[in-house]
């Protein structure tokens, strides 16, 4: 990231554009005295909100608002720090930049404050990511999850592994440094065993199906099935709009629309896709495929047949009918038989898109569904690939580490496996990762 550590920066913390209060954030060894240069005074007492005017460098009035004064190494940087409340105008936060500049302070990069609390000590990366995923939040769920890991719950088990590891490592070397001291009796087998117990305590972690990416980036649900089945007509019920065009004219949607929902505090990506059939129109075609593409990398299928064509069943939305999906019956309000409880096994939920009639069952199901899968027991989630990639490197290192018939190469391989969990937390040297970590911040974070 650009810029040294030892320069001063600031940045508006809060949202850009008009509003009623602006929030202004400096960091830094210059943020002191830039505060003493705005105000035209002493210092206020630390951590205490006073109200201060505030003036430019050429002695022009800019604002009158509440200025808060956070001397290191106690504030989220560990450095010196200076947030000014101010009335949010464009105009007050056009003079407040041109005044910080002329002060010789700089304009922040994204995610530099959390890098700069990062590189203080105050929070690990997993503590890092998950400011910018709070910030991110659309949902209660992925708020409580954010919450959860910037309060080091995810942090504090990938430590406990770490110590855990190096106590091992520990334990191996000292067999193979002072073989012959008097040590005790069986460090080398103690410290097999400890590893097969956390390889497999890791391996759980790992075997919970995505829970926690999902949950960052919502769960992914298709509307599949045949054409004139009213897919997009129940795309635009569910989303209260008309998100997709609704035409009684087979193939009118050729590509996936999608549809972001909060659905019981669950995020929900909803798709709607190309009606299922064979065709000779290239353009069709593709729509078709992508469809088939996107049902089968789907977390939830709804699959939609019609009521009016019951008992028949179209065959290819038929063989998208399975564990993952939840069987949607439309055009209830046009049944003129009896509807079958279930299809392939799987419960049949009735609808109608064009009067509402069943839709609040069926997003009740959907978010039961939703909450199977992203509900964990309580444990801290993976919520990074990167994580994940890391995970996996420590348990191939331990595995080897079980395996080596010698305790030097059996250490080596530990010690792999304690640098690829200590690169989750930055507890290894991570210089290479910091850009890729922080650059997912906004300004002021």
């Amino acid at each position: 990231m650009p810029g040294s550590a030892r320069s001063t920066i600031f940045a508006l913390a809060s949202g850009v554009g008009r509003a009623g209060v602006a929030v202004y954030r400096l960091s830094g060894p210059e943020a002191g005295r830039a505060l003493e240069s705005l105000a035209g005074g002493p210092l206020p007492p630390a951590r205490q909100a006073c109200r201060r005017k505030l003036y430019g460098t050429d002695g022009e009035l800019v604002d009158d608002g509440l200025v808060l004064w956070f001397p290191a190494p106690h504030s989220f940087t560990g450095e010196d720090v200076v947030e000014l409340q101010l009335h949010g105008g464009r105009a007050v936060a056009s003079a407040v930049t041109e005044a910080l500049l002329d002060l010789s302070l700089r304009p922040a990069e994204p995610g530099e404050f959390s890098r700069r609390a990062f590189e203080a000590g105050k929070l690990d990366l997993t503590q890092a990511e998950a400011i910018a995923d709070l910030v991110a939040a659309d949902t209660a769920a992925q708020r409580r999850q954010a919450l959860g890991q910037l309060g080091g719950g995810l942090g504090h088990l990938y430590e406990d592994w770490r110590q855990r590891l190096l106590r091992f490592q520990a334990h191996l070397e000292a067999d193979i440094d002072f073989s012959d001291e008097d040590l005790p009796g069986g460090l080398s087998e103690g410290a097999r065993d400890g590893l097969a117990i956390l390889a497999a305590e890791i391996d759980r972690h790992l075997a919970d199906g995505g829970r926690g990416e999902r949950l960052r980036e919502g769960l992914s649900v298709a509307i599949v099935g045949a054409p004139n089945v009213g897919k997009s007509s129940l795309l635009n019920r569910i989303a209260g709009r008309d998100a997709a065009i609704v035409s009684s004219q087979a193939g009118t949607t050729r590509d996936v629309i999608e549809v972001h929902l909060d659905l019981g505090g669950y995020p929900v990506v909803v798709a709607d896709t190309a009606g299922l059939r064979d065709t000779a129109e290239v353009v069709e075609e593709e729509g078709v495929r992508r469809a088939r593409a996107r049902a089968e990398s789907s977390d939830v299928r709804l699959v939609v047949f019609d009521a009016e064509l019951l008992p028949e069943l179209d065959d290819s939305s038929l063989g998208l009918v399975g564990e993952g999906s939840l069987v949607v019956v439309n055009k209830g309000d046009r049944a003129g038989r009896e509807i079958p409880e279930t299809i392939a096994g799987q419960a049949v939920l009735l609808v109608s898109a064009l009067d509402g009639a069943g839709i609040d069952a069926m997003l009740t199901a959907l978010q039961a569904r939703a909450a199977a899968i992203l509900d964990g027991t309580g444990a801290p989630a993976i919520t990074r690939a990167r994580h994940r990639v890391a995970l996996e490197e420590a348990v191939a290192a331990i595995g080897r580490a079980l395996a080596a018939p010698l305790a030097e190469l059996a250490a080596e391989d530990v010690r792999m496996a304690v640098r690829a969990i200590g690169r989750i937390t930055g507890r290894v040297d991570v210089e290479d990762m910091l850009d890729l970590v922080f650059r997912e911040f906004c300004i002021g974070k």
